[in-house]
């Protein structure tokens, strides 16, 4: 029998066997973007339950050690994989219910109901994805119950299965047979197995390889990055609101030209009656004096960035790896409205700040936010009803899960797959409209977006007919492949060039962490003389991994 203390070592086993292995699976990524987060997630989402079961007693049953790691991983799933482990694992949970200890059949019972839980969360399941993994693996379970009920046999076949269904992923998914990869969620949910039968098998919990900070490290925005006070060229961080004077109707174009010249991360937006501006600038005296030009100001926000940096390097290392999980702060509805939006880059955070986002959480490629992030926004949302903006495919699925767990507000998931898809939807919402006519809009102002998204190659490949050598620029529309270059404004032009239509009237560049601003001026510069019908203009989003992510609508 599988005993509640043998359940638990299985999980620490498990977490510790998909942390070791973790990057062998981000490698497995289909495309060669510096993207490649799968194993890093099943490894925070594992985390979450090692963690929270780590201290349980002996005696503790094993229904009751599948619940709370099940709660656990719920709450810390990162990325669609994340999410997919915790809801198999949530199915075995609901499976073990009330069992003090496991035997074979009911160990396979518990795998059919996770296979069976995962399938019904992803609303087009697609095979040869870690869905295939764990349906084979829980048959292979129950037909070897069938004739024997050894819980550690049992498991052992449906590892076994699970290993041989994954060999066939690239058969069953043209896409990993092109890129000659198995499935990296399949592969991890493999190694997490593993761990688990490692203990039920042979008693034995498989050791940590790496530190226990590696999880939480973060990821370098490219290679050879600056870190430091020094690299901080534009020193205060500057905001305001400016409400336009009686008769003022002198358009912004200027403003945001001067803003342009005296600093960088610039955004001005003028919605008719009030003007929001934000830039990164050594002079933010007159930054607000020119601001004044334009009528009285409401707001005025400035931080030095420079002693920030120091402040937060001061206490690097003094967070422990793993903290203690704390009850979100639930703060009461004043409000009918409330945006969350997921977004990574200062420009970004301050755009949707000014667009009407209450909370802003930290994410994106590489670094996607947990359930519990995107839930303890939600709380801190004084809103009845709360959209909630992804921006991100990998996303969408912690967020969905994050709406089942607040109970005392509506959830909304504006599904937005990109970022410029987020500004669009919150550009189009109307305060004074009903609560179905704007998502109706938002969800039209998304289908009007094209994104182009410009990063470079992590490794060799060859992806939608181009040949791509590590380190070249790829230029992607909606996520297929457009362009490669050398120079990431020649592919981001190549790009935006097959995703442009003549009847498109704005393009917007909002440029990465790893652009200059005058970098993007010449993007910009080329665009709009290639496209002269069209609106051009260049934000700064300050986002990591991509130099540009391009807006066309």
């Amino acid at each position: 029998m599988i005993t509640g203390a043998m359940f638990r070592d299985g999980m620490i086993s498990a977490a510790n066997s998909i942390a070791n292995f973790k990057e062998a699976v981000n490698v497995l990524n289909v495309f060669p973007v510096p993207d490649g987060d799968t194993g890093t997630n099943m490894s925070m989402t594992m985390a979450a339950a090692r963690s929270a079961v780590a201290s349980l007693p002996d005696d503790i049953s094993a229904g009751e050690v599948a619940d709370i790691a099940a709660s656990a991983m719920l709450r810390g799933a990162r990325g669609n994989s994340g999410v997919i482990l915790s809801l198999i694992f949530r199915g075995m949970a609901d499976g073990l219910n009330g069992c003090d200890a496991a035997n074979g059949a009911i160990l396979a019972a518990a795998l059919d109901l996770g296979a069976v839980k995962a399938y019904k969360a992803v609303q087009n399941p697609m095979e040869g994805t870690i869905l295939t993994v764990v349906k084979e693996a829980a048959a292979a379970a129950r037909e070897h119950c069938r004739e024997e009920t050894d819980p550690a046999e049992t498991f052992e076949y449906a590892y076994r299965a699970a290993t041989e269904a994954l060999q066939r992923t690239p058969e069953l998914l043209h896409i990993l047979k092109k890129a000659r990869v198995v499935d990296a969620g399949g592969q991890g949910l493999c190694y997490i197995f593993l761990g688990m039968l490692s203990v039920f098998a042979e008693g034995t919990v498989v050791e940590r390889a790496e530190p226990e900070t590696a999880e939480a490290a973060p990821v370098p925005a490219f290679a050879g990055e600056v870190d430091g006070v020094e690299s901080i060229r534009f020193a205060y961080c500057t905001e305001f609101i400016v409400k336009r004077g009686p008769g003022c109707a002198q358009n912004v174009d200027a403003l945001r030209e001067f803003l342009v010249s005296a600093g960088d991360c610039v955004v001005c937006v003028d919605d008719g009656e009030i003007i929001k501006i934000h830039v990164h600038t050594n002079a933010p005296g007159e930054v607000v004096t020119r601001g004044l030009a334009y009528g009285e100001l409401l707001t005025v926000k400035i931080e030095n960035m420079r002693q920030q940096h120091r402040h937060a390097a001061w206490g690097v290392g003094d967070a422990p790896a793993e903290k203690q999980r704390e009850e979100p702060v639930r703060v009461a509805p004043e409000k009918e409205y409330g945006f969350v939006s997921v977004a990574a880059g200062e420009g970004f955070d301050s755009l949707f700040a000014q667009l009407g986002a209450d909370r802003v959480v930290s994410g994106g490629q590489t670094m996607n936010p947990s359930t519990e992030d995107i839930l303890t926004a939600v709380f801190a949302t004084p809103a009845r009803t709360v959209f909630v903006l992804p921006n991100n495919k990998n996303i969408v699925l912690a967020a969905q899960q994050a709406a089942r767990l607040a109970d005392d507000r509506e959830i909304i998931i504006i599904e937005t797959l990109t970022v410029p898809q987020g500004v669009a939807a919150m550009l189009s919402f109307d305060e004074d409209a009903p609560l179905q006519a704007n998502i109706d809009a938002m969800n039209e102002a998304i289908r009007r977006v094209t994104t182009v998204s410009v990063t470079y190659a992590a490794r060799d490949s060859f992806v939608g007919g181009f040949n791509i050598k590590k380190g070249q620029c790829m230029g992607m529309e909606d996520g297929k492949m457009a362009a490669v270059e050398d120079d990431p404004n020649d592919a981001a032009f190549r790009a935006v060039r097959k995703a442009a239509k003549r009847s498109t009237e704005m393009i917007t560049v909002y440029y990465g962490d790893s652009v200059t601003e005058e970098k993007a001026q010449q993007l910009v510069g080329r665009i709009a003389e290639k496209f002269d019908g069209a609106e051009v203009l260049a934000v700064c989003g300050g986002q990591p991994v991509y130099h540009y992510l391009i807006s066309v609508e």
